[in-house]
Order: C-alpha cells, then sequence, then structure tokens
C-alpha cells in the first residue's frame, strides 16, 4: 500500500510543475499584452478634446453675438438720448418764445400809456405842481419796464434804418452831414430784450 500511494504522489507531483508552468507562461503572456491595451487605450484622448474645442468655439461665437447686441443697443440708447434732448430744447424754446409773446403783447398796451405821460408831461409848464408827481410816475413805469427787458430807442441824429424806424415824412437836409440822419421824432421806439418791439416814427432829412 505505501509503495502504491508514493507512487501516486510521484505521479501528481510532475502533473502540479506542469501546472505552474503553464501559469508563470500566462502571466507573461498577460504582462506583454498589458502594454499593447494601454498603446491602444492611448488614441482616445483626441476624442475627449473635440467635444471641448466645439464648446469653445460656441461660447466664442456666443460672446461675439452677445458683443454685437451690445453695440446696437448701446447706438439706439445715444440715438433715443439724442432725440430726447433735441425735444427738451424744442419744448424750451417753444415755452420761453410762448412766455415772451405774452409778454411782449403786455408791454406793447402799456407803450401807448407812457406816449401819453410824454405828452402830458411836454404840455406842462415848468411851474406847474401836478408836473412833478406825473413825472415821478413815469420815471417809475419806464424803470420797471427797463427791469422786464425794455429799453427806449435812441434816434435822433442817427442814420435812418429801416429796420428800426419808421418814416413819417421826409425835409430837405441843411447841410451834407444831416442827409439820411433823423433830426426829429414822432413816436419813441422800444428795444425788448435788444429786439425790436416798436419801431421809431422818425422826421428824416434828405
Amino acid at each position: 500500500m505505501e509503495k502504491i500511494k508514493k507512487e501516486n504522489l510521484e505521479q501528481k507531483a510532475p502533473e502540479t510543475e506542469e501546472t505552474a508552468e503553464t501559469e508563470k507562461v500566462e502571466t507573461v503572456d498577460t504582462e506583454k499584452e498589458t502594454p499593447e491595451a494601454e498603446s491602444e487605450a492611448a488614441p482616445s484622448e483626441p476624442e475627449n478634446e473635440e467635444p471641448a474645442a466645439d464648446a469653445m468655439a460656441e461660447a466664442k461665437e456666443k460672446l461675439q453675438e452677445m458683443g454685437e447686441k451690445l453695440v446696437e443697443i448701446q447706438d439706439k440708447y445715444t440715438r433715443l438720448y439724442a432725440e430726447f434732448e433735441n425735444y427738451r430744447r424744442r419744448t424750451s424754446q417753444e415755452k420761453i418764445e410762448l412766455q415772451m409773446g405774452g409778454h411782449k403783447e403786455m408791454v406793447k398796451a402799456i407803450l401807448p400809456v407812457v406816449d401819453d405821460m410824454e405828452r402830458a408831461l411836454t404840455a406842462m409848464g415848468e411851474e406847474s405842481e401836478a408836473k412833478e408827481g406825473v413825472k415821478l410816475i413815469y420815471d417809475k413805469l419806464l424803470k420797471t419796464l427797463e427791469q422786464k427787458g425794455v429799453k427806449q430807442m435812441q434816434s435822433i441824429g442817427e442814420v435812418f434804418d429801416a429796420d428800426l424806424h419808421e418814416a413819417v415824412t421826409q425835409i430837405p437836409a441843411t447841410d451834407e452831414e444831416k442827409k439820411n440822419k433823423i433830426i426829429d421824432e414822432i413816436q419813441k421806439g422800444y428795444y425788448l430784450n435788444d429786439k425790436v418791439l416798436r419801431h421809431a416814427k422818425v422826421v428824416v432829412a434828405v
């Protein structure tokens, strides 16, 4: 029996050695295959870079679109602001002109009263007791008108100007120096804010 067992063990031992050698060969084969697998896996990296490049290009395109929209919005804002400024100036000017128009008509209505006071002062004698009172009222009225932009036009001795004067009559000039000059004033002219409010009615030497 012992001999039989020894023979069986001797038969199994070679098989074990053969199995160990087979496993070593398989391990070597696996180690040889591993670099090849890694080399096959390496080319997959460019495939991951392509989606990233596409995403970057898409982001740049969107950024460019946003930049163009921003420029368009800024242009619209500039145009709207300019239009608003023009509208504001126009309405302000219209408001001023409207106020000046009403002011002008009011002053024009007062000027005949000033003319009457001037005639009254001329008609009064130097010794008239009332003249001093009328003169005070007249001076105060002129001062008030001046504060509102009204100014008397000085015409006598000036060269006749159709933009400022209205020639009521013409008389021959006594000398060459007086030709085309105003020698008398029938009605005073007035400025309102340096613009002609009423033309002066004058006598011109020709």
